[in-house]
C-alpha cells in the first residue's frame, strides 16, 4: 500500500473545515463535563457514539455510499477502537477530576507524537518547522493555562487524558494509512466500534445507566452527538488532503475555545496569560503546520491509486 503523500499547503475548503473541527471540539471539553454531571463516564460516551454511529449509518444508506470492506474495514475498526473506544473511555473518566481547560493543555501535545509516530512510519519527511511549531504551540497553551496547571489535580486521571493522546495521536495515523473511503461510512462504523466496547465498559464497571433529568445535561448531550458526526467526518476528510502533523494542530487551537467557552459557562476568570499564549499558539500553528518553504505544490495526491476522498455533501 502506497502512503498518503497529501499536501503540506491546505487549500480554503481544507482550512475551513480545520476552523469548525477546532471549534467543535474545543466546546466539547466543556460538554462533557456537562454530561458527566448526570451520566456515568462509559455509559455516557457508550450512548453518545451508539447514537452517532446509528446517524451516520442512516446517512451512509439514504446517500447509497458504500460500507467499508476488507482493508477499509480493518482500518475503520483499529480507527475505532483507538478513537472512540479507548481515547473516549480515557477522556470521560480522567475528566470526571481533571479540568476542562487542563485536560485540552494535555491533548494540545498530540501534533508532537503524530509528527513522531510519523516519521517513525516514514509518513513525512523530518523537517525542524514541523517539530518547533508543535514544541512553540505546546508552550502557549501552557501559557494560556498556566492558572489552572498551577492547581492541585490527582495523578491517575491526569495519565489517563495524557494516555488518552498517545491513543488519539495513533489513531490519526491509522486513518492516514488506510486505503480510499467515505467519511461517513468510516465514522459509521469506527462509532459503532468504540459505542460496544465503551458499553461493555459500563456493563463490567456496574455503572448506573440513568437518564439525565437537566436541560443543561440533555443540551451537553445532543451537542456531543451532533458533534462526533460533523467534526470527526471532517476530521478524516481533512486527513486525506493535509498531512498527518499538520491535520493534528486543531488540538492545539482547541484549548482556545474550551477555554473560551468554559470562562462564559461556568464563570472561569479570564486571564492575560490568554492574550500572550493565543499568540504563541497562532505562531506555532502558522510555523509547523501551514508555512512552507519552497513553490506550492498541485492538488493533494491520493492514498494508492484512488483519487482522494470526497467531502460529505
Amino acid at each position: 500500500m502506497t502512503l498518503d503523500k497529501a499536501s503540506p499547503r491546505p487549500d480554503t475548503r481544507t482550512l475551513l473545515a480545520f476552523a469548525v473541527v477546532v471549534v467543535l471540539l474545543g466546546v466539547n471539553f466543556v460538554a462533557v463535563r456537562f454530561s458527566n454531571a448526570e451520566l456515568a463516564p462509559f455509559w455516557g460516551s457508550g450512548v453518545r457514539f451508539a447514537f452517532a454511529a446509528a446517524a451516520l449509518l442512516l446517512l451512509t444508506f439514504i446517500r447509497h455510499v458504500p460500507l467499508p470492506r476488507e482493508g477499509t474495514l480493518r482500518s475503520s475498526v483499529a480507527y475505532g477502537a483507538l478513537a472512540f473506544g479507548l481515547t473516549y473511555a480515557l477522556v470521560y473518566w480522567g475528566i470526571l477530576a481533571v479540568p476542562s481547560g487542563v485536560a485540552s493543555v494535555i491533548f494540545a501535545s498530540i501534533p508532537l507524537s503524530t509528527f513522531v509516530l510519523a516519521l517513525l512510519l516514514k509518513m513525512e519527511t523530518f523537517r525542524m518547522a514541523g517539530l518547533a511549531g508543535a514544541s512553540l504551540a505546546l508552550v502557549g497553551i501552557t501559557v494560556v493555562s498556566y492558572a489552572q496547571l498551577s492547581g492541585k489535580i490527582a495523578l491517575l486521571p491526569v495519565l489517563a487524558v495524557i494516555a488518552s493522546s498517545f491513543t488519539a495521536a495513533g489513531a490519526g495515523i491509522v486513518v492516514k494509512r488506510a486505503p480510499k473511503s467515505h467519511p461517513l461510512s468510516t465514522n459509521a462504523v469506527a462509532m459503532a466500534v468504540g459505542a460496544a466496547m465503551l458499553l461493555t465498559l459500563s456493563l463490567l464497571a456496574g455503572e448506573p445507566k440513568g437518564v439525565p433529568s437537566l436541560a443543561a445535561t440533555w443540551i451537553a448531550f445532543a451537542w456531543l452527538v451532533t458533534s462526533s458526526i460533523v467534526a470527526f467526518s471532517l476530521f478524516i476528510w481533512i486527513l486525506k488532503r493535509w498531512t498527518a502533523s499538520a491535520a493534528s494542530y486543531q488540538t492545539v487551537l482547541s484549548p482556545l475555545v474550551t477555554i473560551a467557552v468554559a470562562s462564559m459557562l461556568v464563570a472561569e476568570p479570564l486571564t492575560i496569560s490568554l492574550a500572550a499564549g493565543a499568540g504563541l499558539v497562532l505562531g506555532g500553528v502558522f510555523l509547523g503546520a501551514i508555512w512552507r518553504r519552497g513553490p506550492r505544490t498541485g492538488r493533494p495526491a491520493p492514498t494508492g491509486s484512488a483519487e482522494p476522498t470526497r467531502p460529505p455533501r
